[in-house]
Parts: C-alpha cells; structure tokens; sequence
C-alpha cells in the first residue's frame, strides 16, 4: 500500500545522529515550559509542580489511536491514515468537536516507548502516514518515541495535526523530522479568537507559524498514487457570522504563503463544547456560507481544494 520511493525526512535526521539531540533539546524545554505560545514556564517534569494551560506532564496523554478513514483525501490514500489523538489542548476552543479529549482530557499517560509502539502498530496495519493530532504540547515527547520507533523501523511520513497556535522555536525542532504539516487556520481576527479561545494572538501567532511550516516543507507533493508525501495542508473551518474572517486567511495564504497551497475548507460547524453559551454560535451552519467561503477562497486565488468525498455506512 505505500509508496517505497519517498523515505520520511526523519530518516535522514536520525541517520546523521540529529534526531536524538532534538529529543533531548525539547525535554529540556519541559521544565520551564514555553513549547506553546501560552509560555506558562511550569516544570513538567515535577510531577508535583502545577500543571500549565495543556494540563500534561513529563508523559502524553494519548486519548486513541486507529487508522483513520475521514481525513483529506491524500492522508487516507487505500490504508488510512494512522492518527494518535493526543488529550488536553494549548488553545482550547470553547466550540471543539472532541471537548472530551481537548478539556476534559479523556486518555491515559503513555511513556515514549508506548507511545512509538503506537506508531509502529499503525504503520503495521498498512497507513500511508502517522498523523499526530493536537501535537503542540507534546513535541518532546513525539521526538523521543520516534528516536525509538526508527529504531525498530518506522519509515512512514509523519503528519503534524494541529490548531496552528504553535511557536516557531518549537516548529523549529521539528524542522527535518516533519514530513507533512496540516495547521488550522481559524481567525484572521483576534476578537473571535479571544472570545472562543482566550487567544487574542491567535491570529498573529498562526500566521508566522504556517509561514515557518511552509518553509520547512513547501507545498503539498501528492505521488502518483494520490497519496501526500510531504508539504503542507491548511484547514479552515467556516463560522457561522463568518467569525472566521475566512477572506483574510484566504487572501494571506494566496499572498504570502503560495496559491498553490492545498487547503480544506471546512462546512462541518455544529455547536458543541460551550458554544452555546455564546449565541452566534448556538446554531449550525448558514445554509449559504460554505459555498459562498469557496467563492471567496476563487477569488483571493485559492484553487487547490481539497475535495469533499462521499461516505457510505454499510449497516
């Protein structure tokens, strides 16, 4: 099922002996901890010192991991794509899809050995990629399980899933190891993200981040089998009110990022979470306003889109 003519970057980081001296770099960042931009500068590594705003320890707290069908088209390919759901989240948006996991921290502690078995579990099973969901607050402990799984043959792409409230410094860690980075993009304006997430840098932050990311891996390669190899993906998910400013992201991507980025524009809204305490978002989705983000993502020169595919449920 995978393609044998794209090797991982990884691989030539740890064949350089580079990959274990990121892992330690990154542990050593967890007892001052400013891995994200809320630099909440706890020791993580106290298991009796206070927890930061991700509410994690020395060890991830992984909430699941399978192969994934419902991603992008690309990641999923004819084998999944193999996703590792990391609990508690650094922004934390009051209207999440997977509140349990990103709040509530649903999941168990996983040490970096577990935590590469998971990987290679997954590789085993035939994914095209490992996709690391909300990663952000968890780098260090990704690179020390990835030293450990290259060592017992992991050669699948690694996919970076995150909210796209990332620091650079820690996106630079992981420059040479992360094959595929897939960021939200979700406000192109700070009063929503205050509102939503207690961000009000969101936007500054995520747009230096997909910047750095993009540096790193440039646009999506997609091989010959229609499976995503290594570049970048962008998410965005459309609002209702369009509190997500969805031309301003669409206008800045085209512009300072390439209008060949490969972007999924998102219709998938529904109040969840805490949303409904906030009345512009205690409804679904207007009717008009995924197409009309498509027209807007035309015009400001957006035209790679990830297309929207049929799913059926045999009962």
């Amino acid at each position: 099922m995978r393609s044998t003519h794209y090797k991982p970057a990884y691989l030539k980081t740890a064949a350089e002996g580079k990959l274990s001296d990121r892992a330690q770099q990154a542990r050593r960042r967890l007892k001052n901890c400013v891995l994200c931009p809320r630099r909440c500068r706890v020791d993580r590594t106290d298991p009796q010192a206070e927890k930061g705003v991700c509410n994690t320890g020395a060890n991830a707290v992984v909430a699941g991991y399978e192969p994934h069908f419902g991603e992008e088209a690309p990641l999923v390919g004819t084998g999944g794509s193999g996703t590792i759901f990391f609990s508690n989240c650094s922004l934390g948006c009051n209207f999440c899809q997977n509140y349990d996991i990103s709040h509530a921290g649903v999941g168990r502690e996983v040490a970096d050995a577990e935590l590469a078995a998971m990987m290679l579990r997954l590789q085993r099973s035939g994914c095209h990629n490992i996709n690391f969901v909300t990663p952000s607050h968890v780098a260090p402990q990704i690179l020390a399980a990835l030293d450990i799984a290259v060592g017992q043959g992991l050669v699948v792409p690694l996919v970076y899933n995150s909210s796209g409230y990332d620091s650079v410094e820690t996106l630079g860690l992981l420059d040479g190891i992360i094959d595929i980075y897939m960021p939200d993009f979700k406000f192109w304006d700070s009063e929503p993200a205050a509102l939503t997430c207690g961000a009000p840098d969101y936007p500054a932050v995520a747009r230096k981040a997909v910047k750095e990311m993009h540096r790193q891996v440039g646009d999506l390669f997609i091989d010959d089998k229609g499976v995503a190899r290594r570049g970048l993906l962008v998410r965005h998910l459309v609002m209702p009110g369009d509190l997500a400013g969805t031309r301003g992201v669409m206008r800045f991507i085209a512009r300072h990022i390439s209008p060949r980025t490969y972007v999924n524009i998102m219709p998938q809204y529904r109040p969840c979470g805490k949303a409904h305490e906030l009345a512009i978002l205690a409804h679904g989705l207007e009717p008009e306003a995924f197409e009309k983000a498509l027209e807007t993502a035309a015009e400001e020169g957006i035209r790679r889109l990830d297309q929207p595919r049929r799913r059926f449920v045999v009962f």
